[in-house]
């Protein structure tokens, strides 16, 4: 299921900074190689003409699988990305496996659009073929769950390229799978530090389509390499999520949904609720509570059951996020605790709250995908809206309120692909997740998600009496 090449890189524990363990680097003849076998599992192989009960068998030992090996697939989460054992355990491993149980007995079968006689019509949906899913860095297991499950389920064949900074769980993910019986070449896991390898996987002609989870810089490049093959692309980009507290919120379930928002696996989430935005009456009261609470996560080792808060996946990233502190400083805002780095080994960053920031500082413009949130005070519901919508993003959104009606004005007005209501950050494989503007196009999960990896076909045939359809005697 994965590549073999003579050459190799290093898997860093970011709470250390040290090597745990090598994976295959793989080079351009390793790429035609997998493009080739995912190629010849959906050309000629049975996996396509499968019926999704028969498919769904095997994602069903893809779940038992992934909860058999539990703890081990938890612990490289772990060491590969500095997200805490609390957290892989009860939201990375699971909600993988979940997502594969979920996906094994859908069906599109049913979803046949008919048409009255005389003319017979109704809709297939067939899959693609070969799908290259690329997946961040702050997810993997999770990402390669959301991405094989709907895929293989449908039809389709898979190339996996995990992040080359956490790519541990998903390689091992890779060897562990043949244990299913999964037919040669329907699920293909490739490891790789090469952008020139990436890019083969995005623009092979070999590849129909292309479902990429990261940044939003790199996803363009992913579209416009896709682009000149004009095929199928769907893209889960960055976010700067509006997380919004009025005064009348419930004040102990706001404090805890804005603080799991930020700091929940270090920030480093697509959606994670960086812009804070609190109304007047109510702001000082919050930010000092939410301070307090923000200074007492004990930061350590992840593998410690007892540690709330690890470090970040990389020192790059560690590092831009002290630049990103230190410009919001500059600009005028106020380090209302954190900001830096402790002493020690490993990529951490103290979480950071930033008050007197303005929806227009570049810390409440741009992703920062750390623990850093940015608190912006508003008085109106109209300026709260007009605020969270000014931004080139639009992946999901937060309203704390226990006005009823009021939360349903502001969530219909966020241009955002999810909203959370007095609650913040759940997923459910049933429901669709996906963002608006540059925040990407398409969908994951759900009924939406699972449209995205077939193509519709509509078959017509005419029943006219005496056999002589219209189109026969137009002329």
């Amino acid at each position: 299921m994965t590549q073999t090449t003579g050459q190799t890189f290093d898997a860093i524990n970011p709470a250390t900074g040290q090597a745990f363990r090598t994976l295959p680097d793989a080079n351009m003849d390793d790429a035609v190689a997998v493009i080739a076998r995912a190629r010849r599992a959906f050309d000629e192989g049975l996996w396509p003409g499968m019926s999704y009960a028969e498919r769904g068998i095997y994602l069903k030992k893809i779940a038992q699988l992934i909860r058999e090996h539990a703890k081990e697939l938890a612990d490289l989460e772990v060491a590969d990305v500095g997200k805490t054992i609390k957290h892989a355990n009860f939201i990375d491993v699971p909600t993988a496996a979940d997502c594969f149980e979920y996906f094994s007995s859908v069906s599109m079968d049913d979803m046949e659009n008919a048409v009255a006689a005389p003319v017979a019509s109704h809709t297939v949906y067939e899959p693609r073929g070969v799908i290259t899913a690329i997946c961040a860095y702050n997810y993997p297991l999770i990402y390669a769950a959301w991405k094989i499950a709907p895929a293989i389920i449908t039809g389709n064949t898979v190339i996996l390229k995990p992040s080359p900074l956490a790519a541990a769980t998903i390689h091992r993910l890779g060897e562990l799978l043949p244990a299913t019986g999964l037919p040669e070449g329907v699920v293909n896991v490739i490891t790789t530090t090469s952008d020139e390898v990436a890019a083969k996987l995005v623009r092979c002609s070999k590849v129909d389509m292309v479902s990429f989870t990261g940044g939003t810089e790199t996803g363009k490049k992913v579209m416009a390499e896709a682009a000149k093959k004009a095929k199928k692309v769907v893209l889960e980009l960055g976010g700067k999520s509006p997380n919004i507290v009025f005064a009348d919120c419930r004040l102990e379930a706001a404090l805890g949904g804005a603080l799991s928002a930020i700091f929940i696996n270090q920030g480093q989430m697509c959606t994670a609720g960086s812009r804070l935005f609190v109304q007047d009456e109510l702001h000082d009261e919050f930010v000092k509570r939410l301070v307090d609470r923000a200074r007492t996560l004990k930061i350590g080792n992840p593998a410690d059951a007892t540690t709330e808060f690890g470090p970040l996946t990389s020192r790059e990233q560690r590092d831009r996020l002290l630049q990103t502190i230190a410009r919001a400083r500059e600009e005028g805002a106020t380090v209302a605790c954190g900001g830096r780095a402790p002493d020690g080994d490993g990529y951490f960053l103290e979480p950071t709250i930033l008050t007197d920031v303005t929806n227009d500082m570049a810390v409440a413009r741009e992703e920062c995908f750390g623990p850093v949130l940015s608190v912006i005070r508003f008085r109106t519901e109209e300026e709260a809206v007009a605020m969270a919508n000014d931004s080139r993003y639009g992946l999901a959104g937060c309203v704390w309120t226990q006005d009823e009606q009021k939360a349903s004005r502001v969530a219909r007005a966020l241009k955002v692909g999810t909203v959370w209501i007095n609650t913040y950050g759940n997923f459910f494989n049933e429901a669709p997740f996906g963002g608006m503007k540059q925040s990407g196009f398409g969908c994951e999960l759900g009924t939406e998600g699972l449209k995205e990896y077939v193509q519709a076909k509509h078959v017509c045939i005419d029943k006219t009496p005496g056999g002589m359809p219209l189109a026969a005697s137009w002329f």
